[in-house]
């Protein structure tokens, strides 16, 4: 094996000092540009890759805060922390649940804490 890395080696020094080589002191022609130029299509596909991630990332995050500011009386929702409740008021950062109809028991919660908004055909689900 270390026969064979000396062999390379070898060849490698008579290639650099055949006639096509660099002067001493000077390199090669085109030599610090391919190492960036190889390195480019990496960089463009995670640069492509980042933009992906972040436009869905803003979509669904834009789809959230609509459905937030959407909220109204008699909406019936499910929290982040999984309590489904009917909305009884709405103000600008609270939002009050009725979480038990036989009790009338409300919850006040902060409107970041609804996770969703469900339909009929949701809370008949669950």
């Amino acid at each position: 094996m270390l026969n064979r890395l000396m062999w390379t080696l070898a060849q490698t020094s008579q290639n650099a000092t055949g006639p096509e080589a660099a002067p001493a002191g000077q390199q090669p022609a085109g030599g610090g540009a391919s190492g960036l130029m190889s390195f480019l299509p990496f960089l463009l596909f995670m640069g492509v890759l980042f933009w992906l991630m972040t436009r869905s990332q803003r979509k669904q995050q834009q789809k959230v805060e609509e459905m937030r500011a959407g909220l109204k009386r008699n909406d019936r929702v499910q929290t982040v922390g999984g309590i489904i409740g009917t909305v009884v008021t709405v103000s600008e950062s609270e939002v009050v649940l009725k979480v038990d109809e036989t009790n009338n028991v409300k919850m006040r919660f902060a409107r970041s804490a609804i996770g969703s908004v469900l339909t009929q055909e949701t809370a008949s689900e669950r």
